[in-house]
């Protein structure tokens, strides 16, 4: 027999997978595999103003609804979902510390980049290192500093 407090806090844990189900995008609602009734519980939800009761009435509604089925499925779709944009923001940290190497360091950053991913032109490198120390002399906004990055994510993020 499950107690009383054993079914609140299953209760509102189902809730807590509710409420993320309403804060996700469109784009990434359509991937959770979800009933109808479930689908429209949650879209009702995200066009209830969330200063009012009523939001908190509907999330408990979800709640109620989520008790009466299976919603594995569902929590690792969430997981999923949480998986990949961890991996999304790790390749992007990625190139943020090759970027400030190709900055700071040059030729042998240049190298080790070329190295990781052998798309990557080494003169276009170089330009970018030359243009950013030229642009920190200056004291000139970070230009060639923000090409450099978008030219390492068009190159090292196309290999994947």
């Amino acid at each position: 027999m499950v107690s009383k407090s054993e079914l609140k806090r299953l209760s509102a844990l189902q809730q807590q997978v509710g409420e993320q189900l309403v804060n996700l995008s469109d784009a990434h609602l359509k991937t959770i595999p979800m009933d109808d009734e479930l689908a429209d519980a949650v879209t009702l939800a995200r066009k209830i103003n969330r200063k009012k009761d009523g939001f908190r009435r509907q999330l408990q509604f979800i709640g109620k609804l989520m008790r009466s089925r299976d919603i594995s499925p569902i929590e690792e779709a969430l997981a999923k979902l949480q998986h990949l944009h961890q991996a999304q923001n790790a390749r992007f940290h990625l190139l943020e510390k090759t970027r400030d190497a190709i900055a700071d360091r040059g030729d042998d950053a240049i190298q080790a980049a070329i190295d990781e991913c052998p798309a990557l032109e080494r003169q276009k490198l170089r330009q970018f290192h030359r243009a950013i120390g030229k642009e920190r002399s200056k004291n000139a906004p970070p230009k060639a500093y923000r090409e450099l990055f978008q030219y390492l994510k068009e190159h090292m993020l196309d290999q994947d």
